[in-house]
């Protein structure tokens, strides 16, 4: 915890003179979803209080949005920790993924799409493979994904599934092989974007659909493996 607080540290400058919870909160959730608080790690008042340069009640509230967001849960007498999510929680993160994600690129209406975003991620991700950094493969694999839902132009929907991108990056976390979990898929994302590309937004959405429905059951399966049914690591 006394490597991870020194580089929180580092973020203090995020913050400027206007400290808010909500600040305070992006950056957390940032280094939750970078991995840097794994699941199961107890957060510190003093510590990251004291390493943002933040007050207790700033960085409570802070805490309790991303409780809100079920980044971190609270545990009565034992604190705050990055929560560990359940298979069903996983399941329940695909089938939210589902419904917004395929009715993204069915309402596209009529092509051409704007599409700068999603070849970047592609790109982002092959430069992934070619350095063998697959940690950032994961990553440019959800930034292919954000793009795609920011194709409905809805500040609504962003802030929707940037909670749930984060929720799925606490999966992600516990994997022991991110190569087997995110190579196959850099693929699928150069197969979507280009059925797009094409003004095929009936076969996006069915490369879309197949894609997400065969990435919930390899993750499950290997997330029922390391933390069991419950997120106690009983599997």
């Amino acid at each position: 915890m006394a490597e991870q607080l020194a580089g929180l540290a580092d973020d203090r400058a995020l913050l400027g003179r206007t400290s808010t919870a909500e600040r305070v909160a992006d950056i957390l959730r940032s280094r939750i979803a970078e991995g840097y608080f794994p699941p199961g790690t107890r957060l510190s008042e003093d510590g990251i209080g004291g390493a943002l340069g933040v007050s207790r009640n700033t960085l409570r509230e802070a805490f309790r949005l991303l409780t809100h967001e079920r980044l971190l849960i609270h545990e009565l007498n034992r604190g705050v920790f990055v929560r560990v999510l359940t298979v069903e929680d996983v399941e329940d993160i695909y089938r939210t993924r589902a419904l917004v994600e395929c009715a993204v690129v069915r309402g596209l209406g009529e092509p051409p799409y704007a599409l700068d975003g999603l070849a970047g991620a592609v790109a982002e991700g092959q430069r992934a493979v070619r350095e063998g950094d697959w940690k950032s493969l994961g990553t440019a694999n959800i930034h292919f994904h954000r793009e795609l839902v920011a194709l409905a132009g809805s500040e609504r929907t962003d802030e929707l599934m940037r909670s749930v991108f984060a929720e799925l990056r606490l999966a992600f976390h516990v994997v022991d092989d991110p190569r087997r979990l995110h190579e196959p898929y850099l693929a699928r994302n150069q197969q979507i974007l280009q059925a797009l590309q094409a003004g095929e937004e009936d076969r996006a959405e069915e490369l879309l659909a197949v894609y997400l429905a065969d990435s919930l059951e390899r993750v499950v399966e290997v997330y029922r493996r390391r933390v069991g049914e419950d997120g106690t690591g009983a599997g």
